[in-house]
């Protein structure tokens, strides 16, 4: 895991829609500036075809992304730990900042909404990334 970058980890129940689109913008949006990774508490086994169909919308590959566990991630304090309205399921991780972000499941939504929650996931995402950046450029100042 790289150490000069925030890491970032999105975290939902099956990791299968919001936390593989929420990693995939991290890592377009973050363009090496931050580490992002994604699981869920209960993995689903496969990323949902629709959110890799509508991923390819904004130009980006969900394709190669696989559905993780909890204990599929490398042994790490996060910078920042997402949960994405997975409430109780989600468990505590160690992490400098803990965000959660109420998005519904887009798995039975029709596409107009699944598009309008992949979309509010890549407003979050931006600003995320600018945060964590802006944040650990502050940090390393100090130091």
């Amino acid at each position: 895991m790289p150490e000069s970058v925030p890491t970032l980890l999105f975290v939902c129940i099956e990791n299968s829609n919001r936390s593989q689109m929420a990693e995939g913008f991290a890592r377009t949006l973050g363009r090496g500036r931050v580490a992002a990774f994604s699981a869920g508490s209960r993995p689903s086994g496969q990323v949902n075809p629709r959110a890799i169909q509508l991923m390819k919308e904004r130009g980006i590959d969900l394709a190669g992304q696989l559905s993780k566990g909890l204990d599929d991630l490398p042994e790490a304090t996060w910078d920042y730990v997402v949960t994405m309205g997975c409430g109780d399921a989600c468990p505590a991780l160690t992490a400098g900042h803990r965000v959660d972000w109420a998005l519904p499941d887009p798995r039975h939504l029709p596409d107009g909404g699944f598009r309008a929650v992949r979309d509010q996931i890549e407003t979050l995402v931006s600003a995320l990334v600018e945060q964590a950046v802006a944040q650990s450029a502050r940090t390393e100042e100090r130091t």
